[in-house]
């Protein structure tokens, strides 16, 4: 909350009967009950569909900071167990349609507005971190506003501050104290270093005494805000801009050092949740929204628990300095009850998450192929499986090989009919490949996406399509290679054999992340020497990691040809 000040909660889009009264809501702030409201439904009149928005609402103040708020339905004595509604709900939808039960309460949205009337609070975490001086006197000011403004302009600046640079930020300090108080004067300073240039702009300078077109090193300062947005996403460290300033950053045992430190702190965690999800596609499962109708289970909560398991992977071979191939290949996972349940596997509790190994009665569900995360983004039209966007995922991010555009004017499968009869998915698809111009890519996708369609489209496990009376799924298929796979583990082990081409493309995608580029076709000799460089580390994500930082396109760029310079931005060193 950013100051202290009256705020408005509201409780948008619930999940009830909307003409059902005598619910319950509690509205709770750092576990504290803070309001209590009853919900008293449209009347009967209104149908089921009417809209609850803005009805349920508290308002009250709070104090600026952090605050863990939360709603809840209370618990009524005629409510249904969620778990045996979905089972209930699966189990009669799979074969039999109907319109989904929504009489359990849920909360959809929490709306929070506020602050109302805000005051200045006299303590916070931020106020903390900012004034690491109090002025008891007035003449302790000035070198009191100079060690805040200084402290933190070297941190946005990400470098040693210059008179030049504090001269303009104290002509803003004095302005602000001589209209108000000692903290007015800190405000305007500070909103005068994050509008300038020096923050909002990463910018390299061009040495003035080379050629254009020359290649040259970039400086240790320079190097330090590439590693530290790599890695953590964020501004250097007052100890990386020390190094930096002292111009040994660059020096093979320091930078080794400094990758090390900076991966072991929890900032960190941001190499997870920004490579790791464009490496992934994670950031598309919000978008996700399979028909309730087929998929009742479905909910946002085992939406984020799919891509927390695949974070938690992800972050477990960077800590434990693991090889990249264990990304396949893993033995182990990371659940909390909603997911464990959803996977049908027992004894897991809670909603913390814990490593949890996978024997081999649960080999299919090792690696990114047996993760929700990665299935449920491969289905189509919000019902069903799609083999052809499963085998694209494999050829796009385990083999590096993404497939060429469908050509034009190809009709949908669903189009797909023969001889007027019920046909499987898989008939549908055989039928779809005798299209010549679609024959030749789908001959590489489809056998992929056929070994995994014992994963239904919400990565439950299932050995017939259309529920319990359906028809006995054909996982068998023969790959591209002549190597014939029957289901997600020897798919697997089939994929195996082509690890090198993996540890390329996590390689390729990982220096297209640091760069903040494509990778083209000059950088591929450095590709390839990094690939080699970590095949004798076992492919361990820090040796490829290494092995970019100290990369010639991430440590120099090239000067500009000078009548490029004014509209074309500078290109790393090749």
């Amino acid at each position: 909350f950013p100051a202290d000040g009256e705020y408005k909660f509201a409780v948008q889009n619930l999940g009830i009967g909307k003409f059902i009264p005598g619910e319950k809501l509690e509205f709770l702030l750092d576990n504290q009950m803070i309001g209590m409201r009853e919900y008293t439904g449209v009347g009967l009149t209104a149908n089921n569909s009417a809209g609850g928005d803005g009805e349920i609402e508290v308002a009250l103040p709070v104090k600026g900071g952090s605050h863990l708020v939360g709603v809840t339905f209370l618990a009524s004595n005629y409510a249904p167990s969620l778990d045996f509604i979905r089972q209930y709900e699966r189990k009669s939808l799979e074969d039999n349609p109907i319109p989904q039960l929504e009489y359990h309460p849920a909360v959809g949205i929490l709306r929070i507005q506020g602050p109302f009337n805000p005051t200045q609070p006299e303590d916070s975490p931020s106020l903390r971190k900012i004034f690491t001086c109090h002025p008891t006197a007035e003449a302790q000011e000035n070198d009191c506003a100079k060690q805040i403004l200084g402290t933190l302009m070297r941190r946005a600046y990400r470098r040693p501050i210059t008179a030049a640079d504090w001269e303009w930020v104290q002509a803003f300090y004095f302005e602000g104290r001589r209209e108000g108080t000692f903290r007015d004067g800190i405000e305007l300073g500070l909103r005068r270093i994050l509008a300038s240039p020096p923050f909002l702009v990463r910018a390299e300078q061009e040495p003035a005494n080379i050629a254009a077109g020359q290649p040259y090193r970039i400086t240790d300062l320079e190097l330090a805000s590439r590693l530290s947005f790599l890695i953590w996403s964020s501004i250097p460290d007052d100890e990386l801009i020390q190094v930096a300033s002292q111009n040994r950053l660059h020096l093979t045992p320091v930078l080794d050092q400094q990758v090390h430190r900076m991966l072991a702190d929890p900032k960190a965690d941001a190499l997870v949740e920004n490579f790791g999800d464009q490496l992934l596609y994670l950031r598309n499962l919000p978008a996700t929204s399979p028909d309730g109708v087929y998929y009742p289970d479905w909910d946002d909560e085992l939406r984020k628990s799919f891509r927390r398991e695949t974070e938690l992977l992800f972050q477990s071979i960077i800590k434990e300095n693991r090889s990249v191939v264990d990304l396949l290949t893993a033995d182990y996972t990371f659940l909390n009850e909603r997911l464990a349940k959803h996977y049908g596997i027992p004894d897991i509790y809670g909603s913390q998450f814990r490593r949890v190994a996978l024997g081999p009665d649960l080999a299919y569900r090792r690696g990114l192929l047996g993760q929700g995360s990665v299935l449920s983004l491969t289905w189509v039209q919000n019902f069903r499986t799609s083999p052809v966007k499963r085998g694209v995922w494999v050829l796009e991010n385990i083999l590096g090989t993404p497939p060429p555009e469908p050509p034009p004017n190809v009709p949908p499968l669903e189009d797909t009919k023969g001889d007027n009869k019920i046909m499987t998915l898989r008939e549908q698809m055989t039928l779809h490949r005798k299209n010549e111009p679609c024959a030749s890519c789908h001959k590489l996708m489809d056998p992929i996406g056929f070994a995994l369609e014992n994963f239904d489209a919400d990565a439950k496990w299932r050995t017939k399509q259309g529920g319990d009376g359906g028809v006995p799924l054909d996982t068998s298929a023969v790959l591209w290679d002549g190597t014939k796979v029957n289901g997600p583990i020897e798919l697997r082990q089939a994929l195996l054999h082509y690890s090198p081409q993996f540890v390329r493309t996590i390689t390729e995608k990982l220096m297209t992340f640091a760069l903040g580029r494509g990778v083209e076709f000059e950088d591929m000799p450095i590709v390839r020497s990094i690939v080699r460089e970590a095949d004798r580390d076992n492919d361990r994500f820090v040796s490829i990691l290494m092995g970019i930082v100290k990369s010639a396109p991430f440590q120099m760029r090239t000067k500009e040809v000078e009548e490029l310079a004014a509209t074309t931005p500078s290109k790393e060193a090749k």
